[in-house]
């Protein structure tokens, strides 16, 4: 085990609540970003943002940007000196670069949360070493004769993934036969690797964990996830699970929250397999996907726990006063439905303010509410979506 990939917690005290008309840094300027800043607003903050894009969704409706590179240490430090303390909502920044701004100011989560989450090996060692839960077996790596060698100890189907950088089915490859795994090998980028074994899962879920510095939790309700192309597609709240098996991934969430020391909001991917077990996939520490539905769908929304959080604010229940199917729009096709989403009835539009339309980019989302305990099959569903229903 390498000792950069974990910490030793300390003991620290609690800190004085930001007041109001403090400035929150965020770094990341996109769509979590944006929802973040908005919700901060709401809490009486201004947030300021780092992103190299000009104009970036998260931008738009803050008070001030740093339009700079995540690396470049001026452009850092410009940042730090005009907030208060600093989020992000992404999590491909330098090393190096989260060094120096928290050299300067407060971050929160800290940087040991951020290495462990930013690197699949470290992610999955502490997760299984450090927090005690379950993970799909894997191996790291190196060379294509570790890969071989892997494949033939995990079996396959398997799933090969780059470590680092890889979101939306990007930077992976499925492997179902050893023809597979020296074109993969060669293909993804950078090394080292991870090979992943392949569970055979009846449904995805995930739980958002908001923690503050004095180590209260509050976990919203488990979600089912449906991808499509590799990119979340729709979120159903509650998770049509056994209460059994929502309760244990509730605590999966909370353990890995304490194991990590959290200090803000996390994310928690677990797959239920054939026989009931949660293993955990993979975390986010920020604002997740998964959570859009909490803006429309609970009292304080993941958005405002994560702020909450990070500003030193009493955390509220995560509470759900309806149950929710949330939907993302992806790409021009979808966009493109905007008058017909605007004109159907219980709709409940959001979108990013991205000035593009690619494939696979996600331009907003919708929700749809349905009383507590009446959120429908799958034919109520499509029904409910009305012009984003599709082909499922």
């Amino acid at each position: 085990m390498e000792e950069k990939f974990f910490f030793e917690k300390k003991n620290q005290k609690t800190f004085v609540p930001l007041p109001p008309n403090a400035t929150i840094g965020i770094v990341g300027g996109g769509q979590l970003g944006r929802m973040s800043a908005l919700a901060a607003a709401r809490l009486g903050y201004r947030c300021h943002i780092l992103t190299p894009e000009e104009d970036s969704p998260a931008a738009q409706v803050s008070a001030a940007a740093t339009v700079g590179d995540y690396e470049d240490p001026a452009a850092l430090r410009a940042f730090a000196s005009a907030v208060d303390v600093i989020t992000f909502e992404f999590e491909n920044v330098s090393a190096a670069g989260l060094e120096l701004l928290t050299s300067c100011k407060p971050v929160r989560p800290g940087p040991h949360v951020l290495r462990i989450s930013q690197d699949r090996i470290a992610e999955k060692t502490f997760l299984n070493e450090e927090a005690g839960v379950a993970t799909a077996p894997f191996a790291p790596i190196e060379t294509l004769d570790d890969l071989r060698a892997a494949a033939a100890r995990l079996g396959l189907p398997a799933i090969l993934k780059t470590t680092r950088l890889g979101y939306d089915g990007k930077g992976q490859a499925r492997l179902a036969s050893e023809a597979d795994l020296a074109p993969a090998f060669a293909r993804l980028s950078p090394k080292p690797l991870i090979l992943e074994g392949f569970v055979d899962f009846a449904c995805e879920i995930s739980v958002i964990v908001a923690r503050g510095d004095n180590g209260d939790s509050r976990a919203f309700d488990v979600v089912e996830n449906r991808h499509r192309d590799h990119i979340l597609d729709l979120t159903l709240a509650p998770a049509p699970i056994a209460p059994q098996t929502a309760a244990a991934a509730r605590a999966i969430a909370l353990r890995v929250a304490d194991a990590l020391d959290l200090v803000g909001l996390l994310a928690v991917e677990m797959f239920v397999d054939r026989d009931g077990r949660v293993l955990v996939n993979e975390i986010a520490p920020r604002p997740h996907n998964s959570g859009h539905w909490t803006i429309d769908a609970c009292p304080a929304s993941q958005f405002e726990m994560h702020i909450r959080a990070v500003a030193g604010l009493p955390l509220p229940l995560a509470a759900r006063h309806s149950d929710a199917v949330m939907k993302n729009l992806v790409g021009a096709e979808e966009t493109a439905l905007w008058p017909q989403i605007l004109a159907t009835q219980g709709l409940i539009p959001h979108l990013y303010g991205k000035k593009e339309a690619r494939p696979g980019r996600k331009m907003g989302h919708v929700t749809r509410l349905f009383a507590k305990g009446a959120l429908p099959g799958e034919a109520g569903i499509a029904l409910a979506l009305g012009p984003l229903a599709g082909e499922r």
